[in-house]
C-alpha cells in the first residue's frame, strides 16, 4: 500500500477472446460512462439513452473501479481443451512464445494438433498481457500514512516580463489535499524550506514521503543501492518520516502528486497576470484555498478539505518543533585562521582545533561549536553577511591575529565586514620577540 499508479490515459483496444469476438464493451466506452456520471453530473438514465446502453449496463460501469475486458473459457470439447491450464501457467513463462509452447506440447504432452491452432490460443493471452503491463492498479493509502513530492516547472508574467517558476507540490496519499508553493530554483535550502512550510500548513506530516530520484534526495547510483544526500537525510531523521523513492524511470508510481503537478499548471496559471512574486504568491496561497481544496475531485468524488477532516488527526504532529535550519549540526572544518563559516559569516574556535572537524549549531541566536560533543565556542548570531566575530581567547596571540588580518581579508572585501576585537598597534621588533618565544614555547 505505499505505492501509487494511475491508469494511463492512453487508449487501449478491447481484447479479442478465444472465439474472435471483441469485448463486450470498450474501454473508450466504460471511461466515457464514468466520465459523464462523475464530472458532468449525468443521471444513469440520460446516460444509457445517450449512448444507447441498457441501464444496468451503465450501473456496472459505475461500480467497477477499473475496466475489465471480456473474457469467455475456451471450449473443453477443442484439441487444446486439456491443455488450457498449462498453456494459461505456462505462457508467462516463456513470454507467451506461441512456437515455444508448440514445440512442448508435441514433444511432451502429446498434442497432435497444429501450431496456428496453439497461436490463436495464446494470441488474448499476450494481449491481456499487454493491457496489465499499460493498465495500472492504484493503491490507496490510509489516512496519514503517506505524502508524495515533485517539482513542476511554469512560465508566469510579471508585468510584461515572462518569468519561470518552480512549483513545489506535496500531496496527501489519502485526501489529495495539496500544498503548492513557488520558488526561484528546486535547490535542496528551497527544497527543505518547502517541506516545512507544508507542515506548517497541514499541521502535521505523513508517516512516509515518496520521491522521485532527484539530487536533491539521492545520488544516481548503479545495482539498486541508494546514497541518501547527507542533508537531506538528517532532515528526514529530524522530522521523523521514513523517505520512499520510486522505482528507476517509473514516476508514475507517484500518481498522485503527478496530477497535482499538472492541476496546477493547467488551471493556475493559464490567463493569470502577476505584478511581481509577491503578488504571485498571495495568488497561489488564494487559489489554492477557494480552489483546490474545494473542488470535487476526480478519484475520491470528494472535496479534499472535507476529506483531510478525517486525515487530520493521522498526522504526525510538528507544532513547537523548531525548523530544521535552526537545530541541525552542521559540519565545519577549522580554517588556518581557526575561522569556522556560518551563514555566510565567520566565527572564531580554540585555534589547537585547525584541521579538525567540528559542529556547528544554532540555538534561538546562539551559535554553538562542538568538537566531539564538547561545547569549545558559544556566539551571539551575527546579523547581516560577512561578518567576523574573534574572541581573543581563541587565538595563540597578537602576531597570530594580525597575521591573519593582513593575509586573509583581502581589499575589497564587503561592504559591512567588520572585527568585533581591537588591534593594538606595536613595534615590529615585539612580534619578532613574540615569535621566538612561540618557537621555544613546548
Amino acid at each position: 500500500m505505499r505505492l501509487d499508479e494511475t491508469i494511463t490515459r492512453s487508449t487501449i483496444p478491447s481484447p479479442v477472446n478465444q472465439t474472435g469476438e471483441t469485448g463486450m464493451m470498450q474501454r473508450e466506452r466504460w471511461e466515457e460512462v464514468r466520465r459523464l456520471f462523475y464530472q458532468e453530473r449525468m443521471r444513469i438514465r440520460e446516460i444509457a439513452r445517450c449512448l444507447d446502453l441498457d441501464r444496468n449496463t451503465v450501473r456496472r460501469c459505475i461500480r467497477s473501479e477499473s475496466w475489465q475486458p471480456y473474457w469467455r473459457e475456451g471450449r473443453a470439447d477443442t484439441l487444446l481443451g486439456e491443455h488450457a491450464d498449462f498453456l494459461r501457467q505456462r505462457a508467462p513463462q516463456v513470454n507467451y512464445s506461441a512456437r515455444i509452447l508448440y514445440q512442448e506440447l508435441s514433444r511432451g504432452r502429446g498434442y497432435g494438433g497444429s501450431y496456428d491452432t496453439v497461436k490463436r490460443f495464446v494470441q488474448p493471452l499476450r494481449e491481456v498481457a499487454v493491457q496489465a503491463e499499460r493498465v495500472l492498479t492504484r493503491f490507496e493509502t490510509p489516512p496519514g500514512w503517506q505524502s508524495q513530492v515533485d517539482w513542476g516547472q511554469g512560465r508566469v508574467y510579471f508585468g510584461q516580463r515572462a518569468v519561470v517558476q518552480h512549483f513545489f507540490v506535496l500531496t496527501l496519499g489519502y485526501s489529495r489535499r495539496g500544498f503548492y508553493c513557488a520558488y526561484p530554483d528546486e535547490k535542496l535550502g528551497c527544497f527543505l524550506e518547502a517541506h516545512e512550510r507544508a507542515f506548517e500548513h497541514f499541521g502535521g506530516h505523513t508517516r512516509e514521503h515518496l520521491y522521485d530520484r532527484p539530487r536533491t534526495v539521492c545520488r544516481p547510483t548503479e545495482g539498486g543501492r541508494v546514497i541518501w544526500n547527507p542533508t537531506f537525510k538528517a532532515f528526514a531523521e529530524y522530522w521523523g518520516f521514513e523517505p520512499r523513492l520510486c522505482q528507476p524511470y517509473r514516476a508514475k508510481t507517484k500518481g498522485k502528486v503527478e496530477s497535482g503537478v499538472k492541476y496546477v499548471k493547467r488551471n493556475f496559471i493559464p490567463g493569470r497576470r502577476f505584478f511581481d512574486q509577491q503578488d504571485f504568491d498571495e495568488q497561489l496561497v488564494e487559489w489554492m484555498v477557494e480552489v483546490a481544496d474545494v473542488r470535487v475531485h476526480g478519484t475520491t468524488h470528494e472535496r479534499p478539505i472535507e476529506r483531510f477532516s478525517g486525515e487530520r488527526e493521522h498526522l504526525m504532529a510538528t507544532a513547537g518543533q523548531p525548523g530544521f535550519r535552526l537545530e541541525a549540526l552542521a559540519s565545519r572544518t577549522v580554517a588556518t585562521d581557526y575561522l569556522v563559516s556560518f551563514e555566510t559569516n565567520r566565527y572564531s574556535v580554540p585555534f589547537r582545533l585547525i584541521g579538525e572537524t567540528v559542529q556547528v549549531q544554532r540555538r534561538g541566536e546562539q551559535l554553538q561549536v562542538l568538537h566531539r560533543g564538547e561545547l569549545v565556542a558559544s556566539h551571539p548570531v551575527l546579523s547581516g553577511k560577512y561578518q567576523m566575530r574573534i574572541l581573543p581567547e581563541h587565538g595563540p596571540g597578537a602576531i597570530a591575529r594580525n597575521a591573519r588580518l593582513r593575509y586573509s581579508t583581502a581589499p575589497g572585501s564587503p561592504p559591512g565586514s567588520s572585527v568585533s576585537t581591537e588591534v593594538q598597534v606595536r613595534d615590529l621588533a615585539l612580534y619578532d620577540q613574540l615569535a621566538g618565544a612561540l618557537e621555544v614555547t613546548p
